[in-house]
């Protein structure tokens, strides 16, 4: 590539993955955190700077300081980097299915947390883990055939890490057995029926709504 007085300039670079999640988040939801993940990612030796307790794959940082919330948010780099090689837009498979579902968790998280706090709207820890199950599967949905076993998958074949404490594995479980619920209706409603476009508005609803509401929602949804 060239300016117009044939100097040489360097090509665009592509999107990022996580870009490109954030992107298709957003446009799902069709809402706008005007943020790029990409400033927010630290890595290894930055994470340890924080001091965590725990050290998972994927882990979204946050600190409250008056008015103003610093965001951070690690995505393992190996798992970046296997998704760059192994592009989900051309499919999921053995290949990038696992490390997809982490970077839709840290993305989703990362969003979902931006947006409230531009709308000064709080959100548990609850309401951020059952979203993101809820976008994990919703992306999968999206990128695989008809008939994929997502929800099996995504809910019943599912371990939760050892060194969890007795409240966040209650958290992921309740989780996890929600957004599950929640599947199975859309499944039910709109997969099986092949009626995706109207998936995505009931997902849209879903999104806007706050934990509580959320969670009556599914009751009623799945009764």
């Amino acid at each position: 590539m060239t300016t117009n007085d044939g100097a040489p300039t360097s090509a665009p670079l592509a999107p990022s993955v996580l870009t490109r999640l954030q992107l298709g988040l957003e446009q799902l939801y069709r809402v706008r955190t005007d943020l790029a993940v990409d400033a927010f990612v630290i890595d290894e030796a930055e994470r340890q700077q924080v001091g965590p307790v725990r050290a998972p794959r994927e882990q979204l940082f946050l600190r409250q300081s008056g008015d103003e919330l610093d965001l951070a948010l690690f995505v393992d780099p190996a798992t970046v980097a296997n998704l760059e090689r192994h592009d989900p837009a051309e499919g999921l498979d053995e290949e990038n299915f696992s490390d997809f579902c982490l970077a839709v968790e840290g993305v989703s998280h990362f969003v979902y947390i931006a947006l409230c706090a531009a709308g000064e709207r709080r959100v548990s820890a609850l309401e951020l883990e059952l979203q993101a199950e809820v976008d994990k599967f919703a992306c999968c949905v999206l990128l695989t055939k008809r008939g994929t076993p997502l929800r099996r998958r995504l809910f019943n074949d599912v371990r939760f890490h050892s060194d969890l404490d007795d409240n966040e594995r209650h958290r992921y479980q309740t989780a996890n057995d929600q957004a599950n619920r929640y599947a199975a209706t859309l499944e039910r409603r709109f997969i099986w029926p092949d009626r995706l476009p109207d998936m995505l508005g009931e997902l849209r609803q879903f999104y806007r709504l706050g934990l509580s509401a959320k969670l009556d929602h599914i009751a009623r949804a799945s009764s």
